[in-house]
């Protein structure tokens, strides 16, 4: 009777120590959560993280952008599609730029480089590395 207890003990331990935040099963599926990683200072905001992270992001870029200047002097005006990941550390890595404009390509890739350390993504309860895709026009 006392291996029977300590059978049914082990396995309820067992099974709760495993559960993961942000995942269901149900039936044969298995749901995972993804939460995206969060801009500093948007834990304790009224906004959802979404709508605060893509304000902090627009705040950032205004009061970082300087608009780049041709050989003449000239304001290049432009395009980009940039492309980054935000690792399991928060930190903003693997910039790529893809647009017609060197110099605008250039511009927004030393923006996005300057983005804060953030609280990083996870899935199930694991940090994981989040890909981002975004133009910027300027």
């Amino acid at each position: 009777m006392k291996n029977v207890l300590f059978i049914a003990a082990f396995f309820i331990l067992t099974a709760s120590s495993q559960a993961q935040e942000g995942v269901t099963v149900k039936g044969n599926t298995i749901t995972m959560k993804e939460v995206g990683p969060v801009w500093p200072g948007c834990e304790k905001s009224e906004l959802s993280d979404d709508d605060c992270f893509n304000k902090q992001l627009a705040k950032h870029i205004k009061s970082n952008f300087k608009y780049p200047k041709d050989a003449n002097g000239q304001i290049v005006r432009g395009r980009s599609v940039i492309t980054f990941y935000i690792d399991e550390n928060g930190k903003v890595c693997k910039v790529s730029a893809e647009g017609p404009q060197k110099l605008v390509n250039q511009e927004a890739v030393r923006i996005t480089k300057l983005f804060p350390v953030m609280k990083p993504g996870h899935r199930g309860g694991k940090k994981i590395e989040v890909k981002y895709k975004m133009p910027f026009n300027f």
